[in-house]
């Protein structure tokens, strides 16, 4: 079993920050991208931003230059560092990884449960 197990969410006003973490645990082998998602009420989950094993990232859109993801291949985490938050920015954010369990399996991608960001005044 592998899991991933986020944080850092919480209620914040515009223009203030952020900083989501995610680890992951379990049964695994290696670890190669991770990334985050993120879907808000009434439309389809969209790639936040994602990272790949050797550290090289990519955003989306919704990024905007406002946000920077990272990770630390040692605790198995990938982080996101949110700044000038928008209302738009409102959404569950997932975390994603892509695991092989042992050394004979595929790469496959898990979720893990989601956390809550509000951007409200």
């Amino acid at each position: 079993q592998v899991q991933l197990v986020e944080s850092g969410g919480g209620l914040v006003q515009p223009g203030e920050s952020l900083r989501l973490s995610c680890a992951a645990s379990g049964s695994i082998f290696s670890i190669g991208a991770m990334g985050w998602y993120r879907q808000a009420p009434g439309k389809q989950r969209e790639l936040v931003a994602d990272i790949t094993s050797s550290g090289t990232p990519t955003y989306g859109d919704s990024a905007e230059g406002r946000f920077t993801i990272s990770r630390d291949n040692a605790k198995r985490t990938v982080y996101l560092q949110m700044n000038s938050l928008k209302p738009e920015d409102t959404a569950v954010y997932y975390c994603k990884a892509l695991v092989r369990v042992d050394q004979n399996s595929y790469y496959y991608g898990y979720w893990g449960q989601g956390t809550q960001v509000t951007v409200s005044s």
